[in-house]
């Protein structure tokens, strides 16, 4: 009878797969970010050849129409997004319902916030003739930022649809796959921003 139920404890949670110990949503989740790496490394990777390739069209870091203080903040936020998701996390591993949803709830608003101050950024620029017609630069600018952007609106848009769960109570210490996968996902746009940030606004 003890033996019985030493194994059972020393067993792995039910939804880690055989062999490999890492379930199915978390593995999908680490191809996915794969293929990201890729596609994101392609397009920095297209940024730096076409700017060494043609100086020209970058005009010098003071003459930028770019509004750098109030991205830096940007960039500080979604690192304190960041944060948070690391607390939520912390929190359904400890069991603490309250602080789970209080960190998830963080976390949105951080990130809704971010793509807010990047939205006023947008008409900004445009109003001030920055277009992707404009140049070599503005274009490049907008096709990175809007594809980060739209990787971090899906990210919001996925993190409401935890946080819905967690208010529900579907997560708990024993599985708390989504919000371990979702964080994987945010961890991802918030370290792409940061190398983005400074390529385009501060080099």
């Amino acid at each position: 009878m003890a033996h019985g139920a030493h194994g059972a404890v020393m067993q792995p949670p039910l939804y880690a797969e055989p062999g490999s110990g890492v379930y199915n949503e978390k593995l999908g989740m680490w191809v996915f970010l794969g293929s990201e790496v890729m596609f994101f490394t392609a397009l920095i990777g297209s940024y730096i050849i076409l700017r060494v390739a043609n100086p020209g069209g970058w005009a010098p870091l003071s003459e930028r129409v770019l509004n750098v203080p109030v991205m830096a903040v940007n960039t500080f936020l979604l690192i304190c997004s960041s944060v948070t998701m690391v607390k939520a996390f912390a929190a359904v591993q400890d069991g603490q319902q309250s602080g789970l949803r209080k960190w998830l709830v963080a976390t949105v608003l951080i990130g809704a916030t971010f793509v807010g101050i990047q939205v006023v950024e947008y008409r900004e620029l445009i109003h001030k003739g920055f277009i992707p017609s404009a140049g070599l630069f503005p274009s490049t600018f907008y096709t990175m930022t809007d594809f980060h952007g739209f990787h971090v609106t899906m990210g919001v848009l996925c993190m409401i649809y935890v946080t819905v769960k967690a208010f529900r109570g579907k997560y708990t210490g024993a599985d708390h796959r989504g919000v371990e996968v979702i964080g994987l996902y945010w961890h991802f746009v918030d370290l792409v921003w940061i190398i983005l940030f400074t390529i385009v606004y501060l080099i």
